[in-house]
């Protein structure tokens, strides 16, 4: 699996003109799951997500977790993080199947809330509309090993 992760002060996604999940401050996780993932790739993603430290301490360090913070996070589906880019037009060949990637992406969500973090979501398959406040900026991208 990969994701795309950014630290946010606010962050919402729109689908046909109504807003589906909005959070404050957190995390908005862009998440593909690739050809051949399984719920061991989610939850190895979601653990190391939960307990990645980007957020302030006192000190001003990122030595803070999104459970540290109480934060939100903002989970949307993005095969697009799957682009193979040879070329100059991108493939998806290796994005896992869409009924596969949704069921991944919805075991993701479900693990990373496990975690104690509210938990907001986009519409898989959807043309959505995602807008950020990102925080630092802080953008990171997080692949599981296999990969």
């Amino acid at each position: 699996m990969r994701a795309l992760i950014q630290r946010a002060s606010h962050a919402s996604v729109v689908v046909d003109g109504e807003t589906v999940g909005e959070i404050g401050a957190g995390l908005l996780v862009l998440v593909c799951a690739m050809r051949g993932d399984t719920e061991a790739e989610t939850d190895w993603l979601a653990r190391k997500i939960a307990n990645l430290r980007i957020f302030r301490d006192e000190a001003g360090k990122m030595n803070r977790s999104i459970t540290d913070i109480g934060g939100a996070a903002l989970v949307v589906s993005q095969f697009t993080l799957a682009a193979e880019t040879k070329g100059n037009r991108p493939g998806f060949s290796t994005a896992a199947a869409p009924e596969d990637g949704e069921r991944l992406y919805l075991h993701f969500a479900d693990q990373l809330g496990s975690h104690g973090i509210q938990i907001a979501t986009g519409v898989f398959g959807a043309d959505m509309k995602v807008s950020l406040t990102n925080d630092g900026p802080v953008t990171i991208w997080v692949e599981t090993p296999s990969r």
